[in-house]
């Protein structure tokens, strides 16, 4: 059996083969480790240095990327981590493809007082909401489908043409990532 059968998934399932999520996910753990060192190289070589010297607000990426700022749990480092962001009714919302094994949602559980988000030019202290309601992972999944049809071919394997929202099977999708809301707090 090759290593990229090992990861077991039935046609229809998410992620698919060949997109980010499923080779993030896979038993393999070398084809785990290639694909979470193109994402870190890409984070700290590119989306990182922009930010800091405030370029990528301006090229219009502040709209897509947002840097997520946590107080590390082991050593109580500062740790900046560049994430894709979407709005949805109004609320910052970020997806751990990762599921719970990302430092950074790790670092958020730990001490969820200690976050900062720099999205563009603006930058809070938010209140974290974990999504756990499974009708509420699934109605961001049908929205993203639905208004990023692109990215959610890239990430994990949707085809537009012949996938529907309202009948596809998400619940191994749903299973695997994390949703978090980042609420500005109000004073």
């Amino acid at each position: 059996m090759s290593a990229q059968n090992e990861y077991k998934n039935e046609v229809g399932d998410f992620p698919r083969p060949g997109s980010s999520l499923y080779n993030l996910l896979h038993d393999d753990e070398k084809t785990k480790e290639k694909t979470l060192r193109k994402y870190k190289k890409v984070n700290k070589f590119l989306i990182l240095p922009l930010y800091r010297i405030r370029l990528l607000p301006l090229l219009g990426l502040g709209r897509i990327f947002l840097v997520l700022t946590t107080k590390g749990r082991k050593f109580g480092k500062m740790r900046k981590t560049p994430l894709e962001y979407h709005r949805m009714d109004g609320v910052i919302t970020v997806v751990s493809g990762r599921g719970e094994e990302a430092d950074w949602l790790k670092n958020v559980r730990a001490d969820p007082n200690a976050v900062w988000v720099r999205h563009g030019f603006h930058h809070f202290q938010p209140r974290v909401e974990i999504i756990i309601d499974e009708y509420k992972k699934l109605k961001f999944v049908k929205w993203f489908v639905i208004k990023h049809k692109r990215v959610a071919k890239m990430l994990f394997g949707w085809n537009s043409k012949l996938d529907d929202p309202e009948t596809a099977d998400f619940s191994k999708l749903l299973k695997s990532i994390v949703i978090i809301q980042l609420h500005q707090k109000t004073e």
